[in-house]
């Protein structure tokens, strides 16, 4: 056995994590060479007893009590039994071949300490026009070709997301040991209402810390299923402005921080672009909208601010 499936799941849809769970059931790679870790995040109702696991011979319900995507997290590293973890979320489908190439990567590429691949969209409505440019922060992209950095300022393209992320545990664990040393870090993913959103980066880019390098691989591919709730806009604006109040976060930890949107709206070029989104936004309906977009990133970036000067 050489690798670990972590599933984390709070209050999840049936239909998804049975969904999940058959995606996995249908894995090239034997059972006997993985095991399968489903961790209930406090679930209003337990998890444990509602899905069937008892196809895998190495499968165990953990139930973690501290409500938190990090806290679930940390819960299945601690659980995690061997060298290479593999997240997945409770909406995810993964490519039959996806653990047997996620081992392979890991034997041929023993110089990266995180990897993931392509997460292709299976929307449950159709998408809106005005939501094509911003669907990408819904945890949506296509690997076209492998890539890989062990600089986390130029790993723009190269970082995985969270969803099936590839990661060694060793690379787990000094993140785990981070999180202990600073709780701030564990406010850095989603928790209740909250959607910020940068705790997979910072696990990830935990590999740079190491002389490791992070890296994308078009073998690697799963389904990410998108509900109509994630296409409504109120939902994408609120996510913007987490992300704007995430990379914020984020960068506090890694040592380069974004200018600060005051900043950027006071300098010449920031005026002329604000002016710009404001002309264009006269033009129609959907420029309005994009102008509300950069409304909500630059307020989550002032946000992300404000908790750093009161931490």
């Amino acid at each position: 056995m050489n690798l670990s499936v972590i599933i984390c799941t709070h209050n999840p849809r049936e239909k998804y994590l049975l969904r999940t769970l058959q995606a996995l059931r249908v894995q090239s790679l034997p059972v006997d060479n993985w095991e399968l870790i489903l961790v209930d995040n406090a679930s209003e109702t337990h998890v444990k007893g509602r899905f069937d696991t008892g196809w895998h011979p190495n499968a165990r319900h953990i139930r973690e009590e501290e409500l938190g995507l990090t806290h679930a997290r940390l819960r299945g590293i601690r659980e995690a039994q061997y060298d290479l973890l593999v997240f997945v979320d409770d909406d995810n489908l993964l490519a039959p071949d996806y653990l047997e190439h996620a081992t392979r990567i890991s034997s041929s590429h023993g110089f990266l300490g995180a990897w993931g691949g392509s997460l292709i969209p299976e929307f449950e409505v159709e998408t809106p026009d005005w939501a094509v440019p911003h669907v990408s922060m819904l945890a949506l992209r296509n690997i076209e070709s492998a890539a890989w950095s062990n600089i986390p300022e130029w790993s723009v393209g190269t970082c995985p997301a969270g969803a099936g992320m590839c990661i060694r545990a060793r690379v787990a664990r000094t993140y785990s040991l981070y999180c202990t040393e600073d709780i701030r870090r564990i406010s850095m993913d989603r928790k209740g209402d909250s959607l910020i959103s940068a705790g997979d980066q910072d696990m990830a880019y935990t590999s740079c810390d190491l002389g490791l390098g992070i890296g994308v691989f078009p073998q690697l591919s799963l389904i990410h299923i998108i509900p109509a709730g994630r296409l409504d806009l109120g939902y994408m604006l609120r996510l913007c402005e987490a992300h704007g109040t995430s990379n914020v976060i984020l960068a506090s930890f890694r040592g380069r921080l974004p200018h600060n949107p005051n900043s950027i709206r006071r300098s010449f070029l920031g005026r002329i672009r604000v002016r710009l989104i404001e002309l264009l936004s006269k033009k129609g309906k959907h420029f309005k909208i994009q102008k509300r977009f950069h409304e909500a990133y630059a307020r989550g970036t002032n946000i992300g601010y404000e908790m750093l000067q009161n931490h």
